[in-house]
């Protein structure tokens, strides 16, 4: 009996304990499931080189505290291939895809994969740059680079004189920047698949990447080769025995596209990352971190020499030639 009168009131107190804790709001309970909460992280797919990919990651990651950034990072010829697995075992994993040309992209726009969907700061990029479904938010100009000594060549179809040889090519089925050139001299007025064909009949080398062209004509092993002003002017920045051109009639411009994964939709996080990616201090990150910016009036990006001549591909016209346009490569160049 005695304990009975001891129990009754700690019950009470108890039960009052209880009830004034479910009163309290949802965010301000203890316990594992409030510890997990937080925002979803964002997959992220790209080609884009380390150093600007993981700057533009660490830079929006502060003016976002907590935000998650899940990174695979791959050639475009990798990439493809990770996303083709992807959805043979049941879907895209990623919420954005940060491509390196616009070929590649629209792909995954005919795959509906991609699209749907960009920022009301893609206004501010030119228009040559975005389309309804992605924007692009980095330029790759392709080049000319050659040993220290050689003559620069005044145009593209110099480098299928015998005094380049041997020149080094890389591989439009690995480098999107390479599948932008193939896509531009393909329809150009005076060289077309041809001249591919006379680089080959010079002895032209193919290799996967710019990098390993402007690495090969550094240590001597090429004269001349097509490269990214990005790899070109690092290499020449850190003392390599090359010279980089721009020749008539351009360095032919290669945007990068950042597009939102139809999935993703409703992820605010992943909208957000595009979002910054394309604002005006997400692009000074891409400048600072050397690669070149599609939104003007960004400074302090790699070199434009003044005047360099610069041409487009017409994406629109050149999406449905891809795979012929891959075709006739290969038949000169081989697997």
């Amino acid at each position: 009996m005695l304990q009975h009168m001891v129990d009754h009131p700690r019950r009470r107190r108890i039960g009052l304990l209880l009830a004034l804790v479910g009163l309290l709001p949802a965010g301000c309970r203890a316990g594992p499931a409030a510890s997990s909460q937080g925002p979803a992280p964002v997959t992220l797919y790209t080609c884009v080189s380390d150093s600007t990919i993981q700057p533009v990651i660490t830079e929006y990651k502060a003016a976002h505290p907590g935000a998650e950034i899940s990174l695979f990072r791959a050639p475009t010829g990798e990439l493809n291939a990770r996303v083709a697995a992807d959805l043979r075992s049941g879907g895209l994993k990623a919420d954005v895809i940060w491509g390196c040309d616009p070929l590649t992209m629209q792909g995954y726009v005919d795959q509906q994969l991609v699209g749907g969907w960009t920022p009301e700061n893609a206004a501010d990029i030119p228009r040559h740059y975005r389309t309804g479904s992605f924007v692009g938010v980095a330029v790759l100009y392709l080049v000319a680079v050659h040993r220290r000594g050689t003559p620069a060549p005044a145009s593209w179809s110099d480098l299928t004189d015998p005094a380049y040889a041997p020149v080094a090519v890389p591989d439009p089925r690995v480098a999107a920047s390479a599948l932008g050139a193939l896509s531009y001299f393909a329809n150009a007025k005076g060289y077309g698949t041809d001249f591919y064909r006379a680089l080959k009949h010079n002895g032209a080398n193919q290799v996967s990447t710019p990098d390993l062209v402007t690495t090969g004509v550094a240590q001597g092993l090429y004269q001349a080769g097509m490269t990214t002003a990005n790899s070109a002017y690092l290499a020449k920045s850190k003392g390599s025995p090359v010279e980089v051109s721009w020749p008539q009639p351009g360095a032919v411009a290669v945007y990068g596209p950042i597009g939102l994964a139809q999935h993703g939709r409703d992820s605010q996080q992943a909208k957000d990352f595009i979002t910054y990616v394309v604002s005006e201090p997400g692009q000074q990150v891409v400048a600072t971190a050397g690669s070149y910016p599609t939104r003007p009036g960004v400074t302090g990006g790699p070199e434009i020499p003044s005047g360099a001549p610069v041409v487009q591909p017409d994406w629109p016209a050149v999406s449905a030639d891809r795979d012929r346009l891959l075709d006739g490569y290969q038949s000169i160049f081989g697997s």
